[in-house]
Parts: structure tokens; C-alpha cells; sequence
């Protein structure tokens, strides 16, 4: 079974102002529905999927989501919006588990990379905040910018009970003398047993019109090495990744990036981790 970890839906209208921040991002100014997923997902031969917020930092976003997934085959998890630092988040993720379809809510998710976080990592209030994530059963999704991530580490030290998961390995920037620094700080939060992470989003972070497999194979063998296979997942960053790569070229690539591994290895990766660290049922 091939399971994409990590996609988004959005309702344009609904203010999903990153979107209007700067002009590369045109193409992506339109509605993606359950429709444009199946559409895509299909005929690359994906079986399930996680369906991940999409930065419009609200609540009623989630609930819409939990309804889509509850009425459909294809996802089989939401990654929802939580503020962490809310003091009553842990009212705010039992609201979410009265919810219609709530039984697909399998983490939550907050925009770090674009707040302080690196200032209050390790506050009371963050750290009390995460760790009501795990109260609640759920995941954590680490969104975050390569200067970030040794401050998730510490935050992945102060808080042993929550499983981390880091999307898009840290948004690396691929192909601007980044790997160095990149390998430097993602080592200290690889060696936390309790974050794992998505190989997810890197044709993006790549130069859009000219990246090549060769340009992405060092960090995901990187990943490979500072991670292994067992915490490693895949996920398309549909449809952000079809500012650089269609969808099916996305789960392509990684197969070729895959191509030497261990069946079992492979299985991990673009299954096998996603199900167990989400707990998908099917």
C-alpha cells in the first residue's frame, strides 16, 4: 500500500492569504477539492492519504476537513490546525474529537516556521501545549525553516512524550550551497527517537524549473542515514509541489531515489511508516 503522508485541500475563498504573498505562486490561486485528489492520486496508484492544514490558522478549518475525510475512501487522516500556545488547547482538541469524522484526526499542526518560535521554544507555555497533543493522543507536525530546527530539538528533548513529525525535512534549500548547513542541524533532532520525518516538499524547495534527481539525492540520502527508513515517510505536498513537479512525478522520483532499497525499506517509506506513526486503520 502507498500512502501519501502529507497533502493539502483549500477553498481559495476562504483566505488562505499566504497564498496572494507572492506572485510565484499564481498557479495555486484556485479551490482543490476531494475530486482534484482522486483525480491524481489514482492513476499514480496511491492507496491512501494524510490530509495536512493548509495555513489558514482556524478552527473551522479542521471541522471542514474531518467532514471530507469522513466521507471519503481516499483519506484516511487529518493533520489539523491547534495553537500550542493557547491555554486552553486541550478543550480545543476534546471540541475537535466531538466532531463528524473525528475519528481521522491523527495530529495537529501549526504554521512555526513563520512565528518566534526559536525565541519560546522551550517555554512553559509551548512546551505545555505540545505535550497536551500527546495527552490527546495525536501527532505534532514540525513546519519549520532550516535555522529552526536546532530549537526543535530542544523542544523534542523537553517533551519525550509527543511524536514529532518534520515535514519536509526541514525545508532544505536545495541547490544554494544549503547541504552543509542543513545536515548540521537537522542531526540533533534525527537522534530523538521520538521524531520521525516526511520526505515531502523537496522539488519545491528545489530551483522550480531545473531541479534534477541528482540535486535531491544528497538530502534524502541524508535523511536516510541520520533517520533510517523505520522514520522516514513519504508525502507529495500536493498541490504546492505542482509549482515544480506533477503529482505522479513526485511519487516517481521518490521511487527512484528508492530504487536500491530492500523491499522492506521501500515499503517503510512510502507506506509502512506513514500507517504505524499515524495509526491508519486499513
Amino acid at each position: 500500500m502507498i500512502i501519501d503522508a502529507h497533502h493539502h485541500l483549500w477553498q481559495y475563498n476562504k483566505g488562505y492569504k499566504w497564498l496572494d504573498a507572492e506572485p510565484g505562486l499564481a498557479p495555486l490561486r484556485r479551490s482543490y477539492t476531494v475530486d482534484d485528489l482522486v483525480a491524481v492520486t489514482g492513476p499514480a496508484g496511491v492507496d491512501k492519504t494524510v490530509l495536512v492544514e493548509a495555513g489558514l490558522g482556524k478552527t473551522g478549518e479542521v471541522a471542514e476537513f474531518l467532514a471530507l475525510a469522513a466521507t471519503s475512501d481516499t483519506i484516511a487522516g487529518v493533520v489539523g490546525w491547534a495553537d500550542i500556545r493557547d491555554p486552553g488547547i486541550g478543550r480545543t482538541l476534546a471540541e475537535y474529537r466531538e466532531l463528524p469524522g473525528a475519528d481521522k484526526l491523527v495530529g495537529v499542526r501549526e504554521q512555526l516556521q513563520s512565528d518566534s518560535f526559536p525565541a519560546d521554544c522551550s517555554t512553559a507555555e509551548v512546551v505545555r501545549g505540545v505535550q497536551a497533543v500527546a495527552d490527546a493522543g495525536l501527532t505534532f507536525d514540525l513546519v519549520l525553516r532550516v535555522e529552526q530546527l536546532p530549537y526543535a530539538a530542544k523542544l523534542a528533548g523537553a517533551v519525550e512524550d509527543t511524536l514529532f513529525i518534520l515535514d519536509h525535512l526541514g525545508k532544505p534549500q536545495i541547490g544554494a550551497d544549503g547541504f552543509a548547513a542543513w545536515r548540521e542541524a537537522i542531526a540533533p533532532l534525527a537522534e530523538h527517537p521520538h521524531v520521525v520525518a516526511k520526505v515531502s516538499g523537496l522539488v519545491t524547495e528545489a530551483d522550480w524549473e531545473k531541479w534534477t534527481i541528482a540535486d535531491l539525492r544528497p538530502y534524502f540520502e541524508c535523511a536516510v542515514e541520520t533517520f533510517g527508513p523505520e522514520r522516514l515517510m513519504w508525502g507529495s505536498d500536493w498541490p504546492v509541489c505542482t509549482l515544480a513537479a506533477e503529482y505522479k512525478r513526485v511519487l516517481d522520483v521518490t521511487g527512484e531515489l528508492l530504487d536500491e532499497f530492500a523491499p522492506t525499506e521501500r515499503r517503510r517509506i512510502l507506506g509502512g511508516t506513514a500507517a504505524e506513526v499515524y495509526g491508519l486503520e486499513g
